[in-house]
């Protein structure tokens, strides 16, 4: 039998409607240093996740369990670089190869499944970016990602840092980018709407708990932006911050934070929450797209859903991620 973990805890009836209760929160493997940005393979059926501190990247799967998947996956230097040089954030671009933010490496890198990996950016205004965390694809092609200084040595204070600023970026398929916003003092995970129409970004600042949505523009910028659910009172009392998020396909937030994974509605409710026990990082949609994965501290964890998460446009057609 499969261990389990935490429970779920509904503030709404709406929150049953979407996992059913005492659903059980499976813990599917253990070990790992800190496990982060959790991404569904199709093409292997199998699952992704980032080791930040061993910099190393893990391939689970139901049929094979954990094994390694890359080694190293976010720094390839020769000197030791502090306690996170790993990958980070995983994703797909639009022709379905691996997109990763390397902290070590201080850059945004897709791997070509026929060898080797290729620097997608890795400056702004000829400063080195702080270590690139969280990533998504708008269906355009348009690569948004966030960069706060978590795999720095040192983070915020550290020596090596360029960029006085912890940006929100937008990288386009012919390689420009550009800065969308310098004011969130921690910028973390990212998930469009479904329509796309907006940008919703965590802020993992535990004086200031809270996510961001930004509507988007026609031309892909961001505007001002709002405080679309503000946890900072949770932060002092539960495990964890604003993290990694995912969307499903009714427009609902499930959105790592204090305490385990939220559930919110499109207008920012927090219908409940998948109380993990753990300090939660990230969560990815996989199998047939109503199974939730959940990386947590050393954990790996998956819940069945009732709802379904959001189907990505690739190329070849929709594929559930």
């Amino acid at each position: 039998m499969t261990p389990t973990t935490g429970r779920l805890i509904s503030l709404d009836p709406r929150f049953d409607d979407l996992i059913a209760p005492d659903t059980p929160i499976e813990i599917l493997a253990i070990g790992f240093a800190w496990c982060e940005g959790p991404i569904w393979l199709a093409r292997d059926n199998c699952l992704l996740v980032s080791d930040i501190p061993r910099n190393t990247i893990k391939k689970w799967s139901a049929r094979e369990g954990l094994g390694t998947f890359m080694t190293p996956s976010g720094y390839t230097g020769i000197a030791d670089y502090g306690r996170e040089p790993g990958s980070n954030g995983l994703t797909l671009d639009l022709d379905g190869h691996l997109v990763l933010c390397e902290h070590g490496d201080r850059r945004v890198a897709r791997l070509d499944w026929d060898g080797g990996k290729r620097t997608l950016v890795d400056e702004h205004d000829g400063k080195r970016l702080n270590s690139p965390n969280d990533l998504v694809f708008r269906s355009n092609g348009d690569l948004y990602f966030t960069d706060p200084p978590y795999g720095l040595p040192e983070q915020a204070a550290d020596p090596r840092r360029e960029l006085s600023f912890c940006g929100v970026y937008k990288l386009t398929p012919s390689r420009e980018l550009t800065l969308l916003t310098d004011r969130m003092t921690r910028p973390n995970g990212l998930a469009f709407s479904p329509d796309e129409r907006t940008l919703y970004v965590a802020n993992s600042d535990r004086a200031a708990a809270h996510w961001m949505a930004y509507a988007v523009e026609a031309d892909g910028a961001l505007d001002e932006g709002r405080v679309f659910c503000d946890v900072t009172h949770l932060a002092s009392a539960l495990p964890g911050l604003p993290d990694g998020l995912k969307v499903d396909e009714q427009g609902h937030l499930f959105a790592t934070g204090p305490g385990g994974v939220h559930v919110l509605t499109p207008d920012g409710e927090i219908l409940g929450r998948i109380d993990t026990g753990l300090k939660t990082s990230n969560c990815a949609w996989g199998d047939d797209g109503a199974t939730l994965y959940m990386t947590a501290d050393s954990h790996l964890l998956r819940i069945r859903t009732r709802t379904h998460g959001r189907l990505p446009v690739t190329r070849g057609g929709p594929s559930r991620q």
